[in-house]
């Protein structure tokens, strides 16, 4: 992509405006959310910035997408066979005591969202836990925090954790294995934060409740199909163990796809219906806004700039401080979308501290990260409300101790 330089001042005016109002999250006077905003950035772009429709389609890291769409629809399969729905129900049944059940939801829903898509492991976990601490006259915010924290810091382990880790894998040609080994100390680490700033920051007795909001059909449960279930598990085991090999993942996972798709059981609208295809659009619309920022050069100045005052983002705890704090500030799927194509990946272990930060970093508040609304928005579903201030208070102290973890890590570790 090549912005003519009379046309540079417009792109990079449309670039703030699309990230500012990511970070709002929404324009005044319209209904529309954090994909829309994007596509409308994106639309812009391809107008004004001089681009072919070649060009921009060109922009789009495809390998990326496929990925996201193939693992979209192996969540799908499960959650249809009733995989996840039984997984919640055997979490549930664990409550007998608190401080317990507290570390095996920690636990479990990080082991989960490691290899499985950690906003699909909220949306099935929240309700059922949700109702499981109501029923035995437990406040269930804290834990429902943690369920959350859990998520993001479990997503941290793998590449396939969260989305935008897939990203930076795809785009860093990053190795498998040796992230997950790399991963696993700040992950152990953060998951014992978790617990512990939970079971600290939680106060027993009867919940309080809004039973004007419960909405008893809010989420869909699925009969468990122990076929199914397992066929679903087995092809997720092998597609891990393919991640392995040289063997490219999108491949692997389209053709894990194709083998749900062939089903004698789900039809296809079924298992597509499933699929997060805001979370696809999304990350299409901000490849093309970055790549269209990139374009104008003005994304190298900036980063001469920083190395000109003393920050060199190349440096692996300067660039967990702006992971981190722009994911906080715009959300952690936004700031990979834009550090990817402004901060060069010079050492492997660059791309490692950007995956661990935004994930990490995720936690702060609530709109860091899509799994944190999910929850939010689960539980109110339920009746219960999880404020701003309510979220930040055990998410903050979360953020702040295991960016501390991952800073130090990447300095013992080295690059």
């Amino acid at each position: 992509m090549n912005v003519p330089i009379e046309q540079r001042p417009v792109v990079l005016v449309i670039f703030v405006l699309t990230y500012v109002v990511l970070a709002i999250g929404r324009i005044p006077g319209l209904r529309l959310n954090r994909t829309g905003i994007a596509l409308l950035g994106a639309i812009a772009m391809m107008i004004f910035s001089g681009s072919s429709t070649e060009q921009i389609a060109a922009s789009v890291n495809w390998p990326t997408i496929f990925l996201l769409f193939g693992f979209f629809v192996i969540s799908a399969q499960l959650r249809l066979s009733g995989f996840f729905d039984r997984l919640a129900a055997v979490i549930s049944q664990r409550l007998k005591d608190p401080t317990s059940f507290m570390l095996y939801l920690v636990v479990t829903t990080a082991g989960l969202s490691a290899f499985l898509n950690n906003d699909i492991v909220c949306y099935v976990l929240t309700p059922v836990v949700a109702a499981a601490l109501v029923q035995k006259g437990i406040n269930p915010v804290a834990y429902l925090i943690a369920l959350a924290a859990a998520s993001n810091i479990g997503g941290a382990a793998t590449l396939i954790g969260h989305s935008q880790n897939m990203v930076i894998g795809t785009l860093a040609g990053l190795s498998f294995l040796r992230y997950l080994l790399w991963s696993l100390v700040p992950v152990a680490v953060g998951v014992a934060v978790t617990f512990l700033v939970a079971r600290l920051a939680h106060r027993g007795g009867p919940p309080e409740l809004r039973t004007d909001e419960i909405d008893p059909g809010a989420s869909a449960t699925y009969a468990l199909d122990r076929y199914h279930a397992a066929k679903g598990a087995v092809i997720l085991a092998a597609v891990i163990a393919l991640f392995f090999t040289p063997v490219p993942r999108e491949v692997t996972v389209l053709v894990a796809a194709c083998m749900h798709l062939l089903s004698t059981k789900f039809r296809t609208d079924q298992l597509l219906a499933l699929v997060d295809w805001h979370i696809l659009l999304m990350f299409m619309a901000l490849f093309v806004v970055s790549a269209a920022f990139q374009a104008t050069g003005y994304g190298e100045q900036l980063v001469r700039w920083m190395d000109g005052i003393g920050f060199d983002p190349g440096r692996p705890a300067n660039l967990a401080v702006l992971t981190g704090g722009l994911s906080v500030l715009i959300g952690n799927a936004p700031a990979v979308m834009l550090l990817v194509k402004l901060v060069p990946i010079v050492h492997a272990t660059n791309a490692y501290v950007m995956a661990v930060a935004n994930s990490f970093a995720g936690n702060a508040i609530v709109t860091s990260s899509l799994a944190n609304i999910i929850v939010v928005q689960q539980a109110r579903r339920q009746g219960i409300v999880i404020s701003f201030g309510a979220f930040a208070r055990l998410g903050i102290p979360i953020t702040i101790a295991t960016m501390g973890v991952l800073i130090a890590w990447s300095a013992i570790v080295g690059p």
